[in-house]
């Protein structure tokens, strides 16, 4: 395969990728169904959160479907923003390029008091907690209403940011559910302890699970000798791969915004979902 040749910007900071054709409405392609719902979370009490569980068109009832799980639920659905991922879905269910899959796009819990949003508290952490939330009360509140394929091979779980994070420890903790994970722009530099990947992976821990990372030149901190946002993720890809793990690395220009994972959405999904088809 030849790549065309593109020029490098200059200017790392100020860059702005272009969408390809599955990250807007095809015509032909029929339009899943979204529906939106509330979830008030055992595992972290007195938070309540929306989730919306995104069934794409023509999906057999009597065969189980492949899941994408998406953190930052409205910021990776919204039809309007950069990531679009309820259409990115539906373009690429309807071309073959991934299995019929159900999208959950999952929102952080909001509680009452001085500090609403739960966010950093849920995906930052390193522990099991937000793991165990999305297998024992998303999944299994979806499974009750479809059938969900329980191969870890068919499910993904995607984020950004601290959603990266989340979507890592998830897999990492639960590679019985998830066997990929897609990870931009993870936030490893500010989690409470320090980022424990590199160390965990260089002492010998494993698991079967497929890593789709995506760092950026201009990411935060990216000239500083501590909480280096772009270090940290080239840090845990070098983990990965001199550890044998299935890995891809997406490194591009620009700052901490989710532009480019965004347009990189499809492709991580057909890396992801592809070999189920």
């Amino acid at each position: 395969m030849t790549v065309p040749y593109r020029p490098l910007p200059q200017d790392l900071s100020d860059v702005r990728y272009a969408h390809g054709p599955d990250s807007s409405p095809r015509p032909g392609v029929p339009r899943g169904v979204t529906t939106a719902w509330r979830l008030d979370a055992e595992a972290y009490p007195g938070t309540s959160r929306t989730v919306w569980t995104h069934v794409p068109a023509g999906l057999d009832p009597d065969r189980p479907a492949a899941v994408a799980v998406f953190d930052d639920g409205w910021w990776y659905l919204d039809p309007d923003g950069d990531v679009r991922g309820a259409v990115v879905l539906d373009n690429l269910v309807a071309a073959g390029a991934v299995p019929p899959t159900i999208g959950l796009f999952v929102d952080p819990g909001v509680r009452e008091g001085p500090e609403p949003v739960n966010r950093n508290v849920e995906y930052d952490a390193a522990d099991d907690r937000y793991a165990g939330f999305l297998v024992d009360e998303v999944l299994a509140r979806v499974g009750r209403e479809h059938r969900l394929s329980d191969d870890p091979a068919h499910a993904v779980v995607v984020g950004g940011s601290s959603g990266g994070n989340a979507a890592f420890t998830a897999a990492w903790h639960r590679p019985d559910r998830f066997g990929q994970a897609v990870c931009f722009l993870s936030s490893f530099a500010q989690m409470p302890g320090g980022n424990p990947y590199p160390r965990l992976l260089a002492d010998g821990a494993r698991r079967p699970v497929r890593w789709f990372l995506q760092a950026a030149h201009r990411d935060l901190g990216w000239n500083r000798p501590e909480r280096n946002w772009f270090a940290e993720n080239l840090r845990v890809a070098a983990s990965l791969a001199e550890s044998g793990h299935d890995v891809r690395l997406v490194v591009g220009d620009g700052g901490h915004s989710p532009q480019h994972a965004g347009v990189l959405l499809p492709d991580a999904l057909r890396w992801a979902l592809g070999h189920c088809t």
